[in-house]
């Protein structure tokens, strides 16, 4: 069964976007994935097709209705579907890894694009919705977030990277930093690619390699470490 996403937002032409290009466009015109933009305006109320209010209590800028986005979940998630229900929010649980692999592991995702000041809290709770970050900053929607973490996920789904190896070798999956690349010429601009690499000793390559992966994650992520 392919991973199933269907992303919730109000500018449905966002997607696929740059996920129909290179391994995430391929594998998802090979079935691998498939993707389903809702739009969210489809289910606004009255007249003009309203998708959000002014917060209660006061304040700046606006919030997206419960009752609009409930209905745009339940559209494409019933109660019965396994998928995980994600919501991109600054104030999420930050994206790491480790999630990106449980995640590829599934069915698929629901994932919902926030807009203005933020979702109803009711609406976050009824549909037991998942806060998701991508980092520590503020974007102008969810929309960048939603691609970021579905091109984190379809990589990792069987058959889309030609090399399976590729994605076991990497930043983050042994909980460091990956040790630096190197490839032809043999010499650029007065630098060489260190000897070690070339010795064809395959034991002395890879202890080198944890050595750098190590080093550069202390001097850059120390907080991996502990």
């Amino acid at each position: 069964m392919s991973f199933r996403a269907s992303v919730v937002t109000l500018f449905p032409e966002m997607f696929p976007g740059p996920l129909g290009l290179s391994l995430a466009g391929r594998a998802l015109e090979a079935g691998i994935w498939s993707l389903d933009a809702v739009a969210l305006r489809q289910f606004g109320v009255g007249r003009h097709r309203m998708v959000d209010d002014t917060p209660a209590g006061g304040g700046a800028g606006m919030v997206l209705r419960a009752d609009v986005l409930a209905a745009a979940i339940d559209s494409v998630s019933p109660a019965w579907d396994a998928r995980p229900r994600l919501l991109m929010s600054p104030r999420g649980r930050v994206l790491d890894q480790k999630f990106v692999r449980e995640l590829a592991a599934g069915p698929g995702a629901l994932i919902v694009c926030g807009r203005f000041e933020g979702v109803d809290e009711r609406a976050i709770e009824a549909r037991d919705l998942v806060e998701v970050s991508i980092g520590d900053f503020v974007l102008s929607g969810g929309e960048p977030a939603a691609l970021v973490l579905l091109d984190a996920i379809v990589r990792l789904l069987p058959g889309v990277m030609g090399n399976a190896e590729s994605g076991e070798y990497e930043s983050f999956e042994s909980g460091l930093l990956e040790h630096p690349h190197y490839t032809r010429p043999q010499s650029f601009e007065g630098r060489e690619i260190p000897a070690v690499l070339t010795s064809g000793d395959h034991g002395k390559v890879e202890r080198w390699r944890r050595e750098q992966a190590e080093a550069l994650t202390r001097a850059r992520r120390p907080d991996l470490l502990d």
